[in-house]
C-alpha cells in the first residue's frame, strides 16, 4: 500500500477504513485515532460468525499490515480492536 508521510489522523484513520473494507466489504468500519499513529478500530461484520477472536482479529490485522510496516508506518498501534458479528 503506497502511503505518503505527514497524513494527518483522520487521513491515516480513512487508509484503515478502506483498508478493511477491501478485505471485508461488507464490514461496518469505525475508526478513531488516538495519539501519534495511534487507533482505535471497531469492526462489525457476518463473516466473524462462527470465528474465534483470536482468527478475527488476524483477519482485520493482516488487512492492515501494510500500514503497520515499515520504517516510516503510519500505524504505531492499534490500542483497541473490536470485532462483533453482524
Amino acid at each position: 500500500m503506497d502511503i505518503e508521510e505527514n497524513l494527518s489522523p483522520s487521513d491515516i484513520a480513512d487508509a484503515i477504513r478502506q483498508a478493511i473494507l477491501v478485505a471485508i466489504p461488507e464490514a461496518e468500519v469505525q475508526v478513531s485515532a488516538g495519539g501519534i499513529g495511534h487507533f482505535e478500530v471497531r469492526v462489525q461484520a457476518s463473516v466473524f460468525e462462527g470465528l474465534g477472536r483470536v482468527k478475527q482479529q488476524q483477519l482485520v490485522y493482516g488487512a492492515i499490515a501494510p500500514l503497520m510496516s515499515g520504517n516510516n508506518a503510519p500505524v504505531h498501534a492499534i490500542d483497541r480492536l473490536e470485532c462483533l458479528i453482524a
